[in-house]
């Protein structure tokens, strides 16, 4: 049967791949059979009342979902769509309380037109009483209306939809998770809607191993502990992580009782990390991976605040006493560990690299990465052989833009080795923060120059 999904108006390019990531995880069979950037409304096929409700219970972005009755472009073919394909399930709410709802989208109707609409359904033949509040069944006619119908005085809808009323998404769950309200952020944590969308997008569940190399105070990995995920995270800065007295990454944890969601934390630079890995493709003899993630997800640092930096020394000859003295102290508590730049293009490598080493199979991948708005100066999407991109979407700002990638982690038997052989690690041209990182050079060149 049909369903029509009720999408939020915001965050339009992840919507889809949100439900689509969501079908995945569920393990149903979904076709899209109409879905516009520019409308709320998704019209999906499902093989039960069930899914449907199983799709869409932890979506951020999906407000309900329905039974779709009928869908036409005009009043009339809209009833004798409805008469024809529901006549013979009108028996089941003959008895049973009822309201019919009018939902406009970019349009607009009097009270006088909206009791007309409604009581054009009066073929139906309900004979329950009608309740405005907790109504046994709910029924929906969405109107889909041009963009600017109401100024430009456009007498009718684009299109009609009908429906009945099954269940909501989980629209409350970023008010929970809040930032305003979280007892420890920074002023990079992401927010909880987008974080809760990129936990969806990388499959997080129970039973599933999830990891942020970049948790900071635990954003990505609380939004993966709501959905029953163990999570692990790590950050070059173990300042971030250790907080200082109950503000810390575990006190978030402690606030939203997902203690027993956190697999550990530990101080790392995911270019020098101490987990141990087997080159993409190089399974043992005993047949194990080593691979362990189900899921990777982060926002890696973009270098614009400060040029972005990993652990090393800029100058290893003219400053080779670093690093021993730096094996002496690095177990005290005010150890700052010595940091290099670093190119924003080379971390993107690291990680696509980090996660075909460590991912299982279809395991997934989702992060963010910052592109211009000018096509010119746009982050190419980074690839690698073993992983297969899944969705890009796109939040866009004043002067630039981020973007949520999400691949998965192909089985070796589909990858193609001679890819592989070809792929070339990417040298490190520049030696300042500006020089490795275009981006920041962009960033602050195209607000110098709007200054």
């Amino acid at each position: 049967m049909d369903y029509l999904i009720r999408l939020s108006q915001s965050h339009e390019t992840f919507r889809l791949p949100e439900i689509q990531s969501l079908a995945v995880l569920e393990g149903i069979e979904m076709e899209v059979k109409s879905y516009s950037l520019e409308t709320p409304f998704l019209i999906v096929r499902l093989p039960s009342n069930d899914a449907a409700l199983r799709l869409i219970r932890r979506s951020i972005l999906a407000m309900s979902v329905y039974e779709l009755w009928g869908s036409a472009t005009t009043l009339d073919e809209l009833h004798a769509v409805v008469r024809a394909q529901t006549e013979h399930m009108w028996d089941r709410y003959m008895t049973c309380s009822f309201k019919l709802a009018i939902d406009c989208f970019q349009g607009s109707r009097t009270s006088e037109e909206k009791v007309a609409l409604i009581n054009a359904f009066a073929y139906l033949g309900f004979a329950g009483p009608i309740k405005m509040r907790s109504p046994d069944e709910e029924f929906t006619l969405f109107e889909e209306w041009a963009f600017n119908a109401v100024p430009l005085n456009i007498p009718d809808p684009n299109r009609y939809y009908f429906g009945r009323y099954l269940g909501m998404g989980a629209r409350d769950l970023p008010k929970k998770l809040d930032l305003k309200k979280r007892r420890y952020i920074s002023t990079t944590s992401m927010d909880a809607e987008l974080s809760l969308v990129t936990a969806n997008m990388a499959l997080a569940a129970p039973g599933k191993l999830l990891y942020d190399p970049f948790a900071g105070t635990g954003s990505f990995p609380i939004a993966c502990a709501q959905f029953g995920a163990l999570v692990f995270g790590s950050d070059i800065d173990g300042r971030a992580i250790r907080g200082e007295g109950h503000k810390t990454l575990k006190g978030n944890f402690e606030q939203y009782g997902f203690l027993d969601c956190l697999g550990g934390t530990f101080t790392a630079d995911l270019t020098n990390s101490p987990m141990r890995r087997r080159p993409a493709g190089s399974d043992g003899d005993d047949g194990m991976t080593g691979r362990l993630f189900d899921g990777i997800l982060c926002d890696p640092p973009y270098g614009v605040r400060e040029g972005l930096r990993v652990l090393g020394v800029k100058d290893p000859e003219k400053n080779h006493w670093v690093i021993p003295k730096g094996k002496e102290m690095y177990k005290q508590a005010d150890f700052i560990p010595p940091k290099k730049p670093y190119s924003l293009f080379a971390i993107l490598d690291d990680i696509l690299e980090f996660a075909a080493d460590t991912l299982v199979d279809h395991g997934r991948l989702s992060f963010w990465i910052p592109t211009a708005n000018d096509e010119e100066q746009e982050v190419p999407t980074p690839t690698h052989p073993f992983l297969e991109v899944v969705a890009v979407s796109t939040q866009t700002f004043t002067k630039w833009s981020r973007r949520l990638i999400t691949y998965q982690r192909l089985p070796n038997s589909q990858v193609d080795l001679a890819a592989l052989k070809e792929k070339q690690t990417r040298q490190l041209t520049g030696k300042n923060a500006d020089e490795l990182n275009p981006f920041r050079k962009m960033y602050f060149t195209t607000k110098t120059e709007a200054q």
